[in-house]
């Protein structure tokens, strides 16, 4: 979490358009990014690692405190228009759209004594919806990051990690793990964020595909996905079982060495669920260790046998997330997998430079010979956490 004031090109905008929509200067306006996961997919909530980055496209929130504790809220996009809102009577499940995460981080707040005033809100974003780069966290964080600064609540970056948390969980209705939240608030530009899950603590990893002649592609299959739906539940219910019926605390606790003895224990489908995370938990310490000794170009195969896991073990990709994953593959990529929850959303692909419009083309022109809705293609570059603007 970035603490200082660095306003960019459309901070200005935002603060006009806010003045004109709700007759006064706002108190301030607060970023807060979006996340790709490099690798260490479906790990959090089983208390084991992650490693995502902060990325270039953010959701920005202009601010104002009102006397009363009435809350106003517009965007910029889609066609809601203004929804108002009473702040001392928000409750789970009483709240729809997009409006459902800015209030879930009120209600958070009130669950945890701090009291929170009324507002108007004005929110932009350039993070892509269902994509599975976590645009309603990046809504979340930059909303808990001005209410937390504007009401002088004191709150720690690792406070309002599991603050949000709490909102997705209990008010939103998503059983997300802390890794969403923990890459967009403790994000830093040139750095993966290896997370801890169980104690939250955080080792910044240089991350810089550039320096290594590659790019990181995001290929946005434009099927979109939903924490909330109940695939990600069912998954999560998995984990929970199996980590019942092995008698550990969390599925962290479960070691590669472990699962032929479990597989002995656990149903076929609660093993595959099982050997996926455990696996993956491996992989990203593997890649932890990779980057730090020898950088970007050498986790390639790391990210081809995570996809492999989800696609098979976890069972969250979908035709359109394996052919781009397969496409990039086979025309330069040197590693690709799903990131997110899955169901859809995104694709990565760490591609040399020089391979980077082979590879674009081909996975449009796969898409298009598959009658897939064209995807949309973009690099990301680990960028800085949350932080105010202006």
């Amino acid at each position: 979490m970035n603490t200082t004031t660095r306003a960019d090109a459309g901070t200005g905008a935002l603060a006009d358009r806010f003045e004109a929509s709700f007759g006064a200067a706002p108190h301030g306006v607060w970023a807060a990014p979006g996340r790709v996961n490099l690798i260490g997919e479906h790990t959090d909530y089983n208390e084991g690692f992650v490693l995502p980055f902060a990325i270039d496209k953010r959701a920005r929130t202009a601010v104002r405190l009102r006397g009363d504790s009435s809350v106003r809220l517009l965007s910029t996009f889609g066609g809601q228009g203004l929804v108002e809102a009473d702040a001392d009577g928000l409750a789970p499940g009483t709240v729809k759209g997009w409006v459902k995460y800015p209030l879930g981080v009120v209600w958070a707040l009130q669950q945890r004594g701090i009291d929170v005033p009324g507002f108007d809100l004005l929110l932009d974003s350039d993070v892509p919806l269902g994509a599975g780069l976590s645009s309603s966290h990046a809504i979340e964080c930059a909303v808990v990051l001005a209410l937390n600064e504007l009401t002088g609540a004191g709150l720690t970056a690792e406070e309002m990690v599991m603050l949000t948390h709490h909102a997705e969980n209990a008010f939103v209705g998503a059983p997300t793990g802390i890794m969403d939240q923990s890459a967009s608030l403790r994000g830093a530009s040139g750095h993966a964020v290896f997370l801890d899950c169980r104690d939250q603590s955080v080792e910044l990893v240089p991350f810089r595909a550039q320096d290594a002649g590659l790019v990181l592609l995001v290929v946005d299959t434009k099927v979109a996905h939903s924490h909330a739906d109940g695939g990600y539940a069912s998954r999560r219910a998995s984990c929970e079982l199996g980590a019942e019926v092995l008698g550990v605390k969390a599925l962290r606790d479960v070691t590669v060495a472990d699962l032929e003895e479990a597989g002995g224990l656990l149903d076929p489908v609660t093993f595959r669920r099982v050997r996926h995370v455990v696996t993956e938990n491996a992989r990203v310490l593997r890649a932890v260790d990779t980057l730090r000794s020898h950088g970007p170009a050498r986790i390639g195969h790391l990210l081809d046998a995570s996809h492999a896991s989800m696609r098979d073990d976890f069972e969250i990709s979908c035709p359109e997330l394996d052919l781009a994953v397969d496409t990039a593959r086979g025309h330069g990529a040197i590693g690709a997998r799903m990131t997110g929850g899955g169901f859809g959303g995104s694709a990565i692909a760490l591609t040399p430079v020089r391979d980077e419009r082979q590879v674009r083309d081909a996975v449009v022109r796969a898409f298009a010979e598959a009658g897939f809705t064209a995807p949309d293609i973009f690099t990301v570059t680990p960028a800085a956490g949350a932080e105010r603007l202006s």
